[in-house]
């Protein structure tokens, strides 16, 4: 079991208080905000911590970095071809999904994330 730290809290507040699926330095820049003393590589670390422990979701992207989620719960995502951007999808998972794969490699399938692409509206005003 993984012990709680004051650092990995404050890290964790900050993913919370961003809530846009925030890069690692996106949440280091908020954290150095009130904690400046607080090192980058403190940061990136109790990130994949707090991700392997599931309290938040790392997000692997393509061509990008890492983004971190403070939504748990199986969701998807669509990222903005222009702003690179990542937004939650209003939509319900697709249930046993890896079930209806036709798995003709072998794997054991222990889950996936589905990234739509498309443009925020934000973007599609310009």
């Amino acid at each position: 079991m993984e012990r709680n730290t004051i650092q990995a809290a404050l890290i964790y507040d900050a993913v919370n208080r961003l809530q846009c699926h925030a890069t690692a330095e996106e949440v280091y820049q908020e954290v150095i905000r009130e904690h400046p003393t607080i090192s980058r590589a403190t940061v990136y670390r109790n990130l994949n911590r707090l991700a392997r422990m599931g309290r938040i979701r790392r997000l692997e992207l393509l061509n990008g970095p890492d983004r971190f989620d403070h939504l748990c719960h199986q969701h998807y995502h669509v990222r903005c071809e222009k702003c690179g951007r990542i937004f939650d999808v209003d939509m319900d998972c697709i249930p046993d999904l890896e079930k209806n794969i036709r798995n003709s490699n072998g794997f054991q399938f222990t889950g996936h994330d589905i990234l739509f692409r498309g443009i925020c509206p934000e973007c599609g005003g310009k």
